[in-house]
């Protein structure tokens, strides 16, 4: 790509990658999932409708921070733009957001269910639950505000009726959690089976934080899921 710094090519060829992991991990179907990230004055974004496997850096969409956007031609950005725009101006500590509709978050958000404290490691969306927002149609500001009201103590969150959002420091870290909140989603759902399951108290979660500390914001050397 002619005219485009070696940092921005390898953030785009990042979200490539990151697109077809999503897939190759099971947490997305299709082209529902977008990610975004944030970089000098705006941020990346997954064009709509575009085929992972036929994707290339080029294709990923350049937007600012005022919603105006540059593509190359037959490319706009996903229907999602506006939930990650306002996320990634709303917390100046995430750099990345992932959204997918993963199996197990999805049936907890058709259910209208938050993920509760069923074990130690729901302390990764920075606290004692991975909320569910509200329900609103796709592409709305209406859900864009759920979302990012949703996330306003957490680093990820359901969307009712819809799928998951999971934000991080940097792409990687935010795939991650995704994967880790699904995993936390079949747990809770594998426990619903057999009956209401007992939580740990919000006692115990506020230790595991402090216990971890920055945790949930360092680097890991890979992808991880419990």
């Amino acid at each position: 790509m002619t005219g485009v710094s070696e940092t921005d090519l390898q953030h785009r060829r990042d979200i490539v990658a990151a697109c077809r992991q999503m897939t190759a991990l099971g947490i997305n179907q299709g082209t529902s999932g977008n990610i975004s990230v944030r970089v000098e004055g705006g941020l990346f974004v997954t064009p709509s409708g575009r085929a992972y496997d036929e994707m290339e850096p080029e294709d990923i969409v350049f937007m600012r921070w005022d919603g105006s956007w540059d593509a190359t031609p037959g490319n706009v950005p996903s229907s999602e733009w506006r939930f990650h725009l306002d996320i990634l101006r709303a917390k100046p500590e995430v750099n990345a957001v992932v959204h997918a509709h993963p199996t197990y978050c999805t049936i907890l958000a058709i259910l209208n269910r938050p993920i509760p404290a069923i074990h130690y490691m729901i302390a990764v969306g920075g606290g004692n639950d991975i909320p569910c927002a509200p329900y609103a149609q796709y592409g709305t500001s209406e859900l864009s505000d759920a979302a990012v009201a949703a996330l306003t103590e957490r680093r990820a969150c359901l969307l009712a009726h819809h799928g998951l959002i999971a934000t991080g420091p940097h792409l990687r870290k935010a795939l991650w959690l995704a994967v880790e909140v699904e995993t936390l989603a079949r747990q809770y759902h594998g426990c619903l089976q057999i009956g209401e399951p007992p939580l740990l108290p919000d006692a115990e979660i506020d230790s595991i934080l402090e216990r971890w500390g920055q945790y949930g914001l360092r680097d890991r050397p890979a992808i991880e899921a419990a």
